[in-house]
């Protein structure tokens, strides 16, 4: 009890300083859903290209020309390599095909004309490199089997024309819950950074010499102690993790109500038990206030780079993935990217995420073993 009276008086001294912090991350995680308010739709855009015909415009030539010219933008340069090339340079065209001479005898005869390309590399580029791949894969099957030009471009242009109707089955409200998944993956850097640094700063005033010596001399056990002070702590990192669910409510909306919204506040509870004791570790270790920037810098920045709470997880290299592994930030939004898109809930959908939360548990209880051991270290010699 002693010891709770004696962090709720250190809490209320250092309020100002740990109500402008919070109200900071809360702001930057409010800031954080605006810019990601309006969703990424992909929307259908044409090449630009440049065809440059050696080969008379007729027959297979000028129906080759033809499709390209319904799929993609043609743009007019003039036939000069200088001017081609610096049309490349600058983005001006995407893709240019060189349409070689004797192109339609040579294709008839199945001599395999070899048309050149010069590309910009981009994604533009590969998708009139795949348009015109896909025509002379098609154009080479019906001239390996028909004799009649005729024939072979009326089969040509059937078979391209043909299209594939996709239809939506999920009635997922993806945009929503991309929304959902980027406020609780910043929040990853906003509980950790909250945490460590407001335990950090009240833990260090329990290291003052005179009231390090009274708990040393004392009767109370240094596990009863950590326990209290783990307790007294946890107070502060619930109204955290509080303030964060009610912000994800107001933000969010209905969604949150759902079956995604509440194993997401779940996680994140997990993971602020996680935070918790890693900040009363570290609490532990630290003996210098003016060292607590720099902590919360590397660990709450360091986790949030690392991890995909800032930067998507697919976008990051496979080293970082797998470093980000040692660490607790990895689990929770791995939980979090798997929410995204989970339509069925049963217990084989669940499993990864039962084995996510189990993880970070774990290393919350090996960040309480190992405060436990420093903490006997630092009683027994001083």
């Amino acid at each position: 009890m002693i010891v709770f009276k004696t962090f709720l008086k250190i809490l209320n001294k250092n309020k100002f300083i740990i109500i402008m912090y919070t109200a900071i991350l809360i702001f930057f995680g409010g800031m954080n859903m605006s810019t990601n308010d309006k969703s990424t739709n992909f929307v259908t855009s044409k090449p630009d290209v440049l065809i440059i015909n050696n080969d008379e415009d007729i027959g297979i030539t000028k129906n080759l020309i033809d499709y390209i010219k319904s799929n993609s933008n043609i743009i007019d340069i003039k036939n000069d390599e200088d001017a081609i090339n610096d049309a490349l340079f600058y983005r001006d065209v995407n893709y240019i095909i060189y349409i070689p001479t004797n192109f339609r005898s040579y294709f008839l005869e199945n001599k395999n004309p070899q048309i050149e390309i010069k590309t910009t590399g981009d994604y533009q580029a590969s998708l009139a490199e795949m348009m015109l791949e896909r025509y002379l894969k098609v154009a080479n099957i019906y001239n390996s089997i028909l004799d009649n030009e005729d024939d072979i471009i009326e089969s040509i242009n059937n078979t391209l024309s043909k299209e594939v109707k996709a239809e939506i089955t999920s009635k997922l409200d993806t945009d929503s819950l991309s929304k959902v998944t980027l406020f609780y993956n910043f929040s990853n850097y906003s509980i950790l950074a909250g945490c460590v640094y407001v335990i950090c700063l009240i833990l260090s005033s329990f290291k003052d010499e005179k009231i390090r010596k009274r708990t040393i001399i004392s009767s109370t056990n240094y596990k009863k102690i950590n326990r209290n002070l783990l307790i007294s702590n946890s107070l502060f990192a619930l109204i955290l993790w509080f303030f964060y669910v009610i912000l994800s409510l107001v933000l969010l909306g209905d969604i949150m109500f759902s079956i995604h919204g509440l194993i997401c506040i779940i996680n994140s509870f997990i993971f602020t038990i996680c935070a918790l004791t890693l900040a009363f570790l570290l609490a532990n270790l630290i003996n210098s206030k003016d060292a607590i920037n720099g902590i919360v810098n590397v660990v709450a920045l360091g986790s949030s780079f690392l991890c995909g709470a800032f930067v998507p997880m697919e976008w990051l290299p496979d080293s970082v993935i797998k470093i980000a592994h040692f660490l607790p930030s990895y689990w929770y939004i791995k939980t979090n990217e798997l929410l995204k898109t989970m339509e069925i809930f049963n217990f084989d959908t669940m499993k990864p995420i039962i084995i996510n939360m189990a993880v970070i548990i774990l290393f919350s209880i090996g960040f309480i073993i190992i405060t436990n051991y420093f903490s006997r270290k630092k009683q027994k010699f001083a």
